[in-house]
């Protein structure tokens, strides 16, 4: 039940994960201004334990700080079955990450997505019929499970896109970094919309 959870996933949980999972929070609280916690709450893992308990990695947390979200606090971890089984919504970097999550927990296909997958289905989902946007922590909850039924609805069973896989920025200069945290904001900031109305 509330709040509603997202979780992302890459490989190490240092780069792309870390940054969905900030973003998704500053996206979240630009467009309504109030303490989302209660509504929202957005988490990250790797598929890969080599960086357990390490900050994010330093041009990612730049990234971060400089489109107006927080690293304060982050430490990466190891995706682990109980972490899909309280999502509402799994969003990962890769299609092969997809493949890992529904390794872990089969009855998790329907609202697994690659990131970039998941935001080019939302933008052809139809959102009429989704629960009023009345911001209540179950209002939100109620409508975020929708939307993740709406937009699989749209998937119809169809494997991601090679394009919807977002490059892994490790090892990269800022300017690749900026690039995956450009595609990372354009699906947060339109599903941070949808959700809170």
């Amino acid at each position: 039940m509330p709040p509603f959870t997202i979780l992302h996933v890459c490989m190490g949980n240092i780069c792309r994960s870390p940054m969905a999972e900030r973003l998704l929070v500053r996206a979240a609280r630009d467009h309504r201004d109030v303490d989302i916690t209660e509504l929202v709450f957005s988490q990250s893992a790797g598929t890969g334990g080599w960086h357990e308990g390490e900050p994010m990695n330093p041009p990612a947390a730049r990234q971060v700080l400089a489109r107006g979200g927080d690293d304060t606090g982050f430490a990466a971890r190891k995706l682990r079955g109980e972490f899909v089984d309280a999502a509402d919504l799994v969003l990962t970097a890769t299609a092969d990450q997809v493949e890992y999550v529904v390794s872990l927990r089969p009855d998790a296909v329907a609202r697994t997505f690659v990131l970039g997958q998941f935001g080019r289905l939302l933008a052809q989902a139809d959102l009429s019929d989704l629960p009023p946007a009345d911001g209540t922590p179950d209002g939100v909850y109620a409508r975020g499970v929708a939307l993740v039924a709406a937009v699989d609805r749209v998937r119809a069973g169809a494997d991601p896109l090679p394009t919807d896989d977002l490059d892994d920025p490790w090892g990269r200069g800022d300017g690749f970094f900026g690039r995956v945290a450009d595609d990372i904001d354009a699906t947060v900031r339109p599903l941070t919309a949808a959700l809170l109305g």
